[in-house]
């Protein structure tokens, strides 16, 4: 199965498009997201195309391929026009033997892991960085942000098989990690 994973669109239609080219450009099987779909929270300035139902209705129209978590600027409202479940805190994937905890990162993040093996695979947004470090007995990962990267990287993820690839929207390879040698 291949995955494609992101994080932070804020609510704009202008990267949202460019992420939904990019799902299809990649013959993605499902895409997961990270959290902070439509609203472009308190601490951020509008982004680009600033249209929080034309993003509902790109995503909406793969509802059957997304899956979401939470972000700390998703609400029930949100849910209201999002027709795939947003409200969950954190979602599980394998790879072999090792977990993947995928969660948005606002409650669980490297100062507070949830309970991990060794070698399990802690991914996250929330931070707008993207990252791919060894920490303490696990890996973390984060695909930064669609909308509003803090490091330059606006882009997104492939997990297939045990490889992890970090992608600019326009297809770019940035980074890869094997997951059979985390």
């Amino acid at each position: 199965m291949k995955w494609m994973i992101a994080s932070d669109l804020h609510g704009s239609a202008f990267y949202t498009r460019q992420l939904m080219n990019a799902y299809e450009r990649e013959q993605a099987d499902r895409l997961l997201l990270l959290g902070d779909i439509l609203n472009h929270g308190p601490r951020n300035g509008l982004p680009e195309e600033y249209d929080p139902m034309a993003v509902a209705a790109m995503l909406n129209a793969k509802k059957e391929d997304i899956l979401c978590v939470r972000g700390n600027c998703d609400s029930e409202v949100d849910q209201m026009v999002l027709e795939f479940p947003i409200m969950a805190e954190y979602a599980i994937l394998s790879v072999g033997k090792k977990m993947i905890f995928a969660t948005h990162g606002h409650r669980f993040n490297t100062k507070n892991p949830p309970p991990l093996h060794q070698g399990d695979i802690l991914l996250h947004g929330h931070t707008h960085v993207l990252v791919c470090e060894q920490q303490e007995g696990y890996v973390y990962c984060n695909p930064g942000s669609v909308t509003f990267p803090k490091d330059g990287h606006r882009g997104y993820m492939i997990l297939e098989g045990d490889i992890l690839l970090w992608k600019t929207l326009d297809g770019e390879e940035i980074l890869g990690l094997s997951l059979a040698e985390s």
